[in-house]
């Protein structure tokens, strides 16, 4: 029913809804740390910030993301929702030809890795500094 609604209701609708309504409530459950709604709209505003200010990313771009299973995965993904950024999902176990496949496949114009995936991409382009930004 909620995507016969137009505009049709999205999980990063939801989540704010919840973030308004019960920002203390906890979301997430990460090893020993709990992050509540409030936490993890914070960090995700803040990277959706970096993202649009310090690289200059627009709405519609398409963004390959490589990280592993941990928070940073989950403020990254509202990041680019609250964006309007597509987000390739790649999973982080693979390497190689089908990371390269994965990559093309994808035609991201920007891909967010952890620092602990650099060289393993298969990429020409460099990490440089930036820790885990790759542009093509």
């Amino acid at each position: 029913r909620r995507l016969s609604r137009r505009p049709a209701v999205t999980l990063l609708d939801v989540f704010q809804l919840h973030a308004r309504r019960r920002p203390h409530q906890p979301l997430l459950r990460f090893q020993d740390e709990i992050y509540t709604y409030e936490d993890m709209d914070r960090r995700s505003n803040r990277a959706a910030w970096a993202l649009s200010r310090r690289l200059g990313l627009q709405s519609g771009r398409t963004v390959a993301v490589l990280l592993p299973n941990e928070p940073t995965y989950l403020w990254t993904w509202l990041a680019l929702a609250k964006l309007g950024c597509p987000m390739a999902c790649l999973n982080s176990n693979v390497r190689g030809r089908a990371l390269r496949h994965a990559l093309e496949a994808a035609q991201a114009t920007l891909l967010l890795a952890s620092p602990g995936e650099r060289g393993t991409t298969g990429c020409s382009g460099d990490f440089g500094n930036t820790g885990g930004l790759w542009s093509p």
